[in-house]
Protein backbone atom coordinates (compact mmCIF):
# COMPACT_ATOMS: atom_id res chain seq x y z
CA UNK A 1 0.00 0.00 0.00
CA UNK A 2 1.21 3.38 -0.73
CA UNK A 3 2.40 6.25 1.26
CA UNK A 4 -0.08 9.28 2.33
CA UNK A 5 1.62 12.93 1.71
CA UNK A 6 0.17 14.96 4.21
CA UNK A 7 1.19 19.26 3.06
CA UNK A 8 1.73 21.05 6.65
CA UNK A 9 2.50 20.27 10.12
CA UNK A 10 -0.64 21.89 11.72
CA UNK A 11 -3.07 20.81 14.04
CA UNK A 12 -4.89 19.04 10.74
CA UNK A 13 -1.84 17.36 9.49
CA UNK A 14 -0.19 16.19 12.97
CA UNK A 15 -3.58 14.73 14.07
CA UNK A 16 -4.40 12.82 10.73
CA UNK A 17 -1.03 11.25 10.57
CA UNK A 18 -1.67 10.26 14.17
CA UNK A 19 -5.15 8.64 13.62
CA UNK A 20 -3.91 7.12 10.37
CA UNK A 21 -0.96 5.42 11.77
CA UNK A 22 -2.47 4.33 14.84
CA UNK A 23 -5.98 3.09 13.67
CA UNK A 24 -5.08 2.05 10.27
CA UNK A 25 -1.29 1.52 10.21
CA UNK A 26 -0.55 3.70 7.23
CA UNK A 27 2.43 5.53 7.16
CA UNK A 28 2.81 9.35 6.41
CA UNK A 29 4.81 11.78 5.29
CA UNK A 30 4.20 14.83 6.43
CA UNK A 31 6.07 18.19 5.34
CA UNK A 32 5.59 22.04 6.20
CA UNK A 33 7.60 25.29 4.69
CA UNK A 34 8.61 26.44 7.54
CA UNK A 35 11.22 25.19 9.96
CA UNK A 36 9.10 23.98 12.99
CA UNK A 37 5.29 22.17 13.62
CA UNK A 38 2.57 23.66 14.91
CA UNK A 39 1.59 26.38 12.29
CA UNK A 40 0.67 29.32 14.28
CA UNK A 41 0.06 27.88 17.08
CA UNK A 42 4.20 27.63 17.43
CA UNK A 43 5.49 28.41 20.68
CA UNK A 44 8.86 28.71 22.01
CA UNK A 45 10.96 30.24 24.84
CA UNK A 46 12.44 33.69 24.32
CA UNK A 47 16.17 33.67 24.44
CA UNK A 48 16.59 36.73 26.27
CA UNK A 49 13.96 36.24 29.40
CA UNK A 50 12.80 32.56 29.40
CA UNK A 51 9.06 33.21 28.68
CA UNK A 52 7.27 30.75 26.44
CA UNK A 53 5.84 33.11 23.40
CA UNK A 54 3.17 32.57 21.36
CA UNK A 55 4.89 33.09 18.42
CA UNK A 56 2.01 34.15 15.93
CA UNK A 57 -0.58 35.34 18.64
CA UNK A 58 -2.10 34.08 21.71
CA UNK A 59 -3.60 30.71 21.38
CA UNK A 60 -6.03 29.01 24.62
CA UNK A 61 -7.19 25.83 24.06
CA UNK A 62 -10.82 25.72 24.88
CA UNK A 63 -13.58 22.78 23.95
CA UNK A 64 -16.81 21.15 25.37
CA UNK A 65 -16.03 17.66 23.14
CA UNK A 66 -14.73 15.02 25.50
CA UNK A 67 -13.09 12.80 22.75
CA UNK A 68 -10.99 16.11 21.52
CA UNK A 69 -10.03 16.81 25.52
CA UNK A 70 -8.78 13.34 26.00
CA UNK A 71 -6.62 12.73 22.59
CA UNK A 72 -4.42 16.40 23.58
CA UNK A 73 -3.90 15.40 27.13
CA UNK A 74 -2.79 12.16 26.12
CA UNK A 75 0.40 13.41 24.76
CA UNK A 76 0.90 16.77 27.46
CA UNK A 77 -0.19 18.06 30.03
CA UNK A 78 -2.09 21.35 30.52
CA UNK A 79 -2.42 24.17 32.59
CA UNK A 80 -6.07 25.38 33.99
CA UNK A 81 -5.09 28.58 32.08
CA UNK A 82 -8.63 30.83 31.72
CA UNK A 83 -8.52 33.92 29.48
CA UNK A 84 -9.96 37.01 31.10
CA UNK A 85 -9.41 40.01 28.45
CA UNK A 86 -10.07 43.84 29.44
CA UNK A 87 -10.95 46.72 26.61
CA UNK A 88 -9.48 50.19 26.74
CA UNK A 89 -10.80 52.42 26.15
CA UNK A 90 -10.91 56.45 26.51
CA UNK A 91 -14.01 55.71 29.32
CA UNK A 92 -11.57 52.91 30.88
CA UNK A 93 -10.33 49.74 31.15
CA UNK A 94 -13.68 47.05 30.90
CA UNK A 95 -13.75 43.60 31.04
CA UNK A 96 -14.76 41.25 27.93
CA UNK A 97 -16.75 39.21 26.77
CA UNK A 98 -19.36 42.29 28.00
CA UNK A 99 -20.44 41.36 31.59
CA UNK A 100 -22.74 42.63 34.41
CA UNK A 101 -19.50 44.41 36.02
CA UNK A 102 -19.00 45.58 32.08
CA UNK A 103 -22.45 47.15 32.25
CA UNK A 104 -22.36 48.45 35.80
CA UNK A 105 -19.22 49.87 35.03
CA UNK A 106 -19.84 51.52 31.93
CA UNK A 107 -23.38 53.12 32.77
CA UNK A 108 -22.43 53.93 36.25
CA UNK A 109 -24.80 51.63 37.76
CA UNK A 110 -25.61 48.56 40.09
CA UNK A 111 -27.84 46.70 37.95
CA UNK A 112 -29.25 43.12 39.40
CA UNK A 113 -28.80 40.66 36.63
CA UNK A 114 -32.46 41.04 35.76
CA UNK A 115 -31.95 44.61 35.55
CA UNK A 116 -28.96 44.87 33.58
CA UNK A 117 -31.08 42.79 30.97
CA UNK A 118 -34.19 44.95 30.98
CA UNK A 119 -32.23 47.50 30.96
CA UNK A 120 -29.64 46.26 28.00
CA UNK A 121 -33.13 45.07 25.83
CA UNK A 122 -34.36 48.83 25.98
CA UNK A 123 -30.72 49.88 24.28
CA UNK A 124 -31.61 47.51 21.09
CA UNK A 125 -32.66 49.36 17.88
CA UNK A 126 -36.45 47.97 17.50
CA UNK A 127 -36.48 49.04 14.41
CA UNK A 128 -34.06 46.52 12.62
CA UNK A 129 -35.81 43.23 11.77
CA UNK A 130 -33.58 40.47 10.71
CA UNK A 131 -30.13 41.84 10.95
CA UNK A 132 -28.98 42.26 7.29
CA UNK A 133 -24.71 42.83 8.53
CA UNK A 134 -22.85 42.25 11.51
CA UNK A 135 -23.13 46.27 12.20
CA UNK A 136 -26.97 46.05 12.12
CA UNK A 137 -26.80 42.49 14.25
CA UNK A 138 -24.64 44.86 17.22
CA UNK A 139 -27.44 47.17 16.67
CA UNK A 140 -30.22 45.44 17.08
CA UNK A 141 -29.08 43.61 20.44
CA UNK A 142 -26.65 46.28 22.10
CA UNK A 143 -27.68 49.38 21.09
CA UNK A 144 -25.24 52.40 19.62
CA UNK A 145 -23.29 52.83 23.06
CA UNK A 146 -22.06 49.26 23.49
CA UNK A 147 -21.81 48.95 19.85
CA UNK A 148 -19.38 52.31 19.37
CA UNK A 149 -17.13 51.12 22.67
CA UNK A 150 -16.32 48.21 22.19
CA UNK A 151 -17.04 46.77 18.65
CA UNK A 152 -17.24 49.13 15.95
CA UNK A 153 -13.71 50.49 15.97
CA UNK A 154 -12.03 47.10 16.77
CA UNK A 155 -13.61 45.20 13.60
CA UNK A 156 -12.72 47.83 11.71
CA UNK A 157 -9.42 47.41 12.31
CA UNK A 158 -9.15 43.56 12.49
CA UNK A 159 -11.16 43.50 9.23
CA UNK A 160 -9.85 46.34 7.44
CA UNK A 161 -13.74 47.40 6.18
CA UNK A 162 -16.61 48.81 8.15
CA UNK A 163 -18.48 46.06 10.00
CA UNK A 164 -21.81 46.52 7.74
CA UNK A 165 -19.78 45.28 5.18
CA UNK A 166 -19.62 42.19 6.60
CA UNK A 167 -22.18 39.05 7.50
CA UNK A 168 -24.09 39.31 10.39
CA UNK A 169 -22.67 35.40 10.87
CA UNK A 170 -19.80 36.86 12.60
CA UNK A 171 -21.33 37.81 15.61
CA UNK A 172 -23.24 34.54 16.24
CA UNK A 173 -24.75 35.55 19.75
CA UNK A 174 -25.13 37.62 21.74
CA UNK A 175 -22.13 38.91 23.39
CA UNK A 176 -23.49 39.66 27.06
CA UNK A 177 -23.69 37.93 30.19
CA UNK A 178 -25.64 39.06 32.85
CA UNK A 179 -23.96 37.80 35.50
CA UNK A 180 -20.13 38.84 36.41
CA UNK A 181 -18.28 35.55 34.53
CA UNK A 182 -15.65 36.79 32.68
CA UNK A 183 -14.14 33.70 31.21
CA UNK A 184 -13.96 34.88 27.90
CA UNK A 185 -15.27 30.74 26.45
CA UNK A 186 -17.85 29.14 27.97
CA UNK A 187 -16.58 25.58 27.48
CA UNK A 188 -16.22 22.64 29.80
CA UNK A 189 -12.24 22.65 29.27
CA UNK A 190 -9.43 25.37 28.72
CA UNK A 191 -5.79 25.75 29.27
CA UNK A 192 -2.14 26.24 27.82
CA UNK A 193 -0.17 23.10 27.08
CA UNK A 194 2.76 23.66 29.94
CA UNK A 195 5.68 22.78 27.10
CA UNK A 196 3.91 24.84 24.67
CA UNK A 197 1.75 23.96 21.57
CA UNK A 198 4.61 22.79 19.40
CA UNK A 199 5.94 20.08 21.80
CA UNK A 200 2.66 18.73 21.63
CA UNK A 201 2.41 18.66 17.92
CA UNK A 202 5.78 17.05 17.95
CA UNK A 203 4.45 14.03 20.05
CA UNK A 204 1.57 13.60 17.96
CA UNK A 205 4.18 13.38 15.19
CA UNK A 206 6.66 10.44 17.27
CA UNK A 207 5.38 7.85 15.54
CA UNK A 208 7.29 4.78 13.45
CA UNK A 209 4.78 5.47 10.73
CA UNK A 210 5.04 8.77 10.56
CA UNK A 211 7.92 10.85 8.60
CA UNK A 212 8.44 14.80 9.18
CA UNK A 213 9.99 16.61 6.53
CA UNK A 214 10.21 20.24 7.59
CA UNK A 215 11.31 23.75 5.84
CA UNK A 216 10.24 21.65 2.92
CA UNK A 217 7.81 23.71 -0.08
CA UNK A 218 5.06 21.75 -1.71
CA UNK A 219 5.69 20.72 -5.41
CA UNK A 220 2.35 19.41 -7.65
CA UNK A 221 5.37 16.63 -9.12
CA UNK A 222 5.71 14.99 -5.52
CA UNK A 223 2.13 13.58 -5.46
CA UNK A 224 3.69 10.98 -7.68
CA UNK A 225 5.26 9.40 -5.33
CA UNK A 226 2.15 8.89 -2.73
CA UNK A 227 -0.76 6.85 -3.34
CA UNK A 228 -3.06 9.96 -1.94
CA UNK A 229 -2.49 13.59 -0.66
CA UNK A 230 -3.94 15.60 2.23
CA UNK A 231 -3.23 19.31 1.87
CA UNK A 232 -4.30 21.46 4.83
CA UNK A 233 -2.69 25.02 2.96
CA UNK A 234 -4.77 27.48 1.17
CA UNK A 235 -6.86 26.07 -1.53
CA UNK A 236 -6.28 28.77 -3.86
CA UNK A 237 -2.71 28.19 -3.58
CA UNK A 238 -3.16 24.36 -4.35
CA UNK A 239 -4.75 25.39 -7.76
CA UNK A 240 -2.17 28.10 -8.49
CA UNK A 241 -5.00 30.94 -8.01
CA UNK A 242 -6.90 30.22 -11.38
CA UNK A 243 -10.25 31.17 -9.98
CA UNK A 244 -8.49 34.12 -8.29
CA UNK A 245 -7.47 34.73 -4.65
CA UNK A 246 -8.83 34.63 -1.70
CA UNK A 247 -8.91 37.23 0.68
CA UNK A 248 -7.45 36.87 4.71
CA UNK A 249 -6.40 39.58 6.78
CA UNK A 250 -3.36 38.75 8.68
CA UNK A 251 -1.70 40.06 11.99
CA UNK A 252 2.14 40.88 12.60
CA UNK A 253 3.13 42.49 15.84
CA UNK A 254 5.91 45.21 17.48
CA UNK A 255 7.56 42.88 20.00
CA UNK A 256 9.65 44.64 23.25
CA UNK A 257 11.01 43.34 26.42
CA UNK A 258 10.28 45.37 29.70
CA UNK A 259 11.02 44.99 32.93
CA UNK A 260 8.37 43.65 35.50
CA UNK A 261 4.77 43.74 34.61
CA UNK A 262 3.92 46.03 31.88
CA UNK A 263 0.07 45.63 31.88
CA UNK A 264 -1.18 42.68 34.57
CA UNK A 265 -2.86 40.59 31.94
CA UNK A 266 -2.39 38.42 29.16
CA UNK A 267 -4.50 40.37 26.73
CA UNK A 268 -6.04 43.40 26.02
CA UNK A 269 -8.54 45.21 23.35
CA UNK A 270 -8.11 48.91 22.06
CA UNK A 271 -11.27 49.20 20.39
CA UNK A 272 -11.07 53.06 19.83
CA UNK A 273 -10.30 53.76 16.39
CA UNK A 274 -7.61 56.37 17.95
CA UNK A 275 -5.12 53.68 18.29
CA UNK A 276 -4.13 51.77 15.38
CA UNK A 277 -3.22 48.35 17.22
CA UNK A 278 -5.96 46.02 18.21
CA UNK A 279 -4.47 44.24 21.46
CA UNK A 280 -1.68 43.98 23.39
CA UNK A 281 -0.50 41.02 24.60
CA UNK A 282 2.31 39.89 27.58
CA UNK A 283 2.98 36.41 26.86
CA UNK A 284 4.22 35.56 30.77
CA UNK A 285 0.49 36.01 32.34
CA UNK A 286 -0.08 32.65 29.68
CA UNK A 287 2.19 30.63 32.62
CA UNK A 288 0.67 32.62 35.93
CA UNK A 289 2.57 29.29 37.47
CA UNK A 290 6.01 30.84 36.16
CA UNK A 291 8.14 33.60 37.41
CA UNK A 292 10.18 36.13 35.48
CA UNK A 293 11.37 39.36 36.36
CA UNK A 294 11.30 41.04 32.74
CA UNK A 295 8.38 40.70 30.05
CA UNK A 296 7.76 40.35 26.52
CA UNK A 297 5.11 42.48 24.98
CA UNK A 298 3.48 42.16 21.66
CA UNK A 299 1.55 44.89 20.20
CA UNK A 300 -0.49 43.44 17.23
CA UNK A 301 -1.58 45.23 14.16
CA UNK A 302 -3.95 43.55 11.27
CA UNK A 303 -3.41 44.62 7.78
CA UNK A 304 -4.94 42.93 4.37
CA UNK A 305 -2.74 39.88 3.16
CA UNK A 306 0.03 40.15 0.42
CA UNK A 307 1.34 37.39 -1.50
CA UNK A 308 4.17 36.88 0.79
CA UNK A 309 2.06 37.24 4.47
CA UNK A 310 0.82 34.53 6.51
CA UNK A 311 -2.74 34.26 6.05
CA UNK A 312 -4.65 34.19 9.25
CA UNK A 313 -8.65 35.39 9.30
CA UNK A 314 -10.57 34.21 5.74
CA UNK A 315 -12.85 37.75 4.99
CA UNK A 316 -15.53 35.42 3.12
CA UNK A 317 -16.98 38.73 1.71
CA UNK A 318 -19.67 37.76 -1.26
CA UNK A 319 -16.68 37.74 -3.71
CA UNK A 320 -14.86 35.17 -1.71
CA UNK A 321 -18.14 33.16 -1.47
CA UNK A 322 -17.94 33.08 -5.40
CA UNK A 323 -14.23 32.35 -5.49
CA UNK A 324 -14.60 29.40 -3.36
CA UNK A 325 -17.46 27.70 -4.70
CA UNK A 326 -15.20 27.54 -7.96
CA UNK A 327 -13.03 25.90 -5.71
CA UNK A 328 -14.93 23.29 -4.29
CA UNK A 329 -15.98 22.37 -7.57
CA UNK A 330 -12.89 21.94 -8.59
CA UNK A 331 -11.99 20.37 -5.80
CA UNK A 332 -14.72 17.81 -5.94
CA UNK A 333 -13.04 16.06 -9.12
CA UNK A 334 -10.18 15.39 -7.49
CA UNK A 335 -9.54 11.14 -7.16
CA UNK A 336 -6.16 11.78 -5.09
CA UNK A 337 -6.18 14.48 -2.74
CA UNK A 338 -8.31 15.28 0.13
CA UNK A 339 -8.38 19.03 1.72
CA UNK A 340 -8.43 19.45 5.76
CA UNK A 341 -8.34 22.57 7.96
CA UNK A 342 -9.32 25.90 7.74
CA UNK A 343 -6.70 27.23 4.92
CA UNK A 344 -8.16 24.37 3.05
CA UNK A 345 -11.72 24.88 3.63
CA UNK A 346 -11.89 28.41 4.28
CA UNK A 347 -13.13 28.80 7.47
CA UNK A 348 -11.91 30.37 10.49
CA UNK A 349 -11.95 27.40 12.65
CA UNK A 350 -10.49 27.47 16.27
CA UNK A 351 -7.97 25.04 17.53
CA UNK A 352 -10.54 22.14 19.33
CA UNK A 353 -12.66 22.60 16.01
CA UNK A 354 -9.27 21.70 13.85
CA UNK A 355 -8.99 18.88 15.63
CA UNK A 356 -12.32 17.06 16.35
CA UNK A 357 -12.62 17.72 12.13
CA UNK A 358 -9.40 15.50 11.74
CA UNK A 359 -10.17 12.83 14.06
CA UNK A 360 -13.90 12.59 12.13
CA UNK A 361 -12.00 12.63 8.72
CA UNK A 362 -9.68 9.88 9.57
CA UNK A 363 -11.73 7.13 9.66
CA UNK A 364 -13.24 7.58 6.06
CA UNK A 365 -10.29 8.45 4.77
CA UNK A 366 -8.31 5.54 6.25
CA UNK A 367 -11.20 2.88 5.33
CA UNK A 368 -11.14 4.01 1.66
CA UNK A 369 -7.28 3.75 1.40
CA UNK A 370 -7.43 0.13 3.20
CA UNK A 371 -10.46 -0.59 1.22
CA UNK A 372 -10.08 0.91 -2.29
CA UNK A 373 -13.33 2.66 -2.19
CA UNK A 374 -13.53 6.12 -3.24
CA UNK A 375 -11.63 8.78 -1.10
CA UNK A 376 -13.22 11.66 0.43
CA UNK A 377 -12.15 14.46 -0.73
CA UNK A 378 -13.55 17.30 2.01
CA UNK A 379 -14.77 16.59 5.63
CA UNK A 380 -18.72 15.89 5.99
CA UNK A 381 -19.35 19.24 6.98
CA UNK A 382 -18.59 20.94 3.95
CA UNK A 383 -21.71 20.55 1.55
CA UNK A 384 -21.56 23.70 -0.31
CA UNK A 385 -19.80 27.10 0.91
CA UNK A 386 -18.72 26.18 4.02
Amino acid sequence: MGRVLIVGAGFSGAVLARELADNWKLHSTVIDQRGHVGGNCHTERDPATGILLHTFGPHIFHTSRQDVWDYVTRFTRFSNFVLRPKASIPKGVFGLPINLHTINQFFGKRFSPAEAQGFVATLGDASIGEPANFEEQALKFLGHDLYAAFFHGYTSKQWGCEPRELPASILKRLPVRFNYNDNYFNDTYQGIPLDGYTALVEQMLDHPLIELSLSTTWDPTMAREYEHVVYTGPIDQFYGHRHGRLAYRTVFWEQKVVAGDHQGNAVINYPHPSDRHTRVIEHKHFAPHESHERSVVSTEYSKETGPDDIPYYPKRLVADKAILDRYLATAREEARVSFLGRLATYRYMDMHQVIGEAIDFAPPLGKALTTGSRRPVFPDSITSSP
